[in-house]
Parts: C-alpha cells; structure tokens; sequence
C-alpha cells in the first residue's frame, strides 16, 4: 500500500513533536545567522559583579563556525579580570567611557570610538579608569583553524 501525502505530513508532524528519548539523540548545529539588525532598545542587559552585559548573537554564519558579540558596561574602577587569553581573535569598539588596555603589560587608553584588536593567545584586559560607566562591544571570530575548547 502506497503512503498517501496526508499520512506522510502527518507522521512527519508526529516526530518532530516528541521530545528526544535518548542521550544518543542526534544533535543539529545552530542555524546559520542570516543578515539582521539587532536594534539597542530590544537589548536586555544582565548585572554582573562588575556591570552589566548583554549576549548579542553567538552563531555560526555562512563561512564561520561561530560569530560572537557581546556588549559590556564596566562600572569605574572595575576590570575585565587578570590578563588572560583567547583561543580566537577580538575586536572591541568602545562606545563610551575611558579604559585603559593592557596587552602583555603595554597599558593603553581607548575613549569612545576607538577600537581595540586582540590576536590570537594575546595576554590582555581591560580596566574602566574614568569617572562614568564605560561601554564597548565585542566581537568575535571562530574559524576552523580555531582551537577547539
């Protein structure tokens, strides 16, 4: 007996209405981030112990495996943490405030519009040394040459 399209849509709709009955259910990437605009007023930002952020996207595109930007309010005084590193590239545009960058010991000050770039496995942070929070985005890159973590 021939399956007729209306069972075929049917038991389609019934399968992807049940939820994964084992841990070796497949596991589908992300879709691929198509051309958008993420407007500033939809932006939910979270406190952190230093500030706030809000996660932006962290998706893969059509030639990366992943793209990442995030956005930063560093409250005065605060930092990004002791200098550490990343497996994959940074860019960092400041939007507003003053920091003081530091890459492997070289400190220097970034105001709104500067952009500041971290290479690969670089030993950086950041440090907000003006009066007002400062706020800056970040992006990153994920390529297959990027070490997996």
């Amino acid at each position: 007996m021939k399956p007729t399209l209306r069972s075929l849509v049917l038991l389609a709709t019934l399968a992807s209405a049940l939820p994964a009955q084992t841990a070796d259910a497949p596991k589908f990437p992300p879709p691929k981030m198509n051309s958008s605009i993420f407007d500033w007023k939809s932006l939910a930002f979270t406190p952190t112990k230093t500030g706030e952020r809000v996660q932006v996207f962290d998706v893969p595109t059509g030639t990366l495996d992943k793209f990442h930007c995030h956005i930063t309010r560093l409250n005065p005084g605060e930092n990004t943490g002791p200098l550490h590193r990343h497996p994959q590239e940074e860019l960092v545009i400041v939007k507003e405030g003053t920091l003081e960058v530091n890459i492997d010991g070289r400190k220097q000050i970034a105001g709104p519009g500067a952009m500041i770039f971290f290479a690969v496995n670089e030993n950086e942070n950041m440090t907000n040394v003006g009066p007002t929070p400062a706020t800056y985005y970040v992006l990153q890159w994920f390529t297959p040459l990027t070490p997996k973590s």
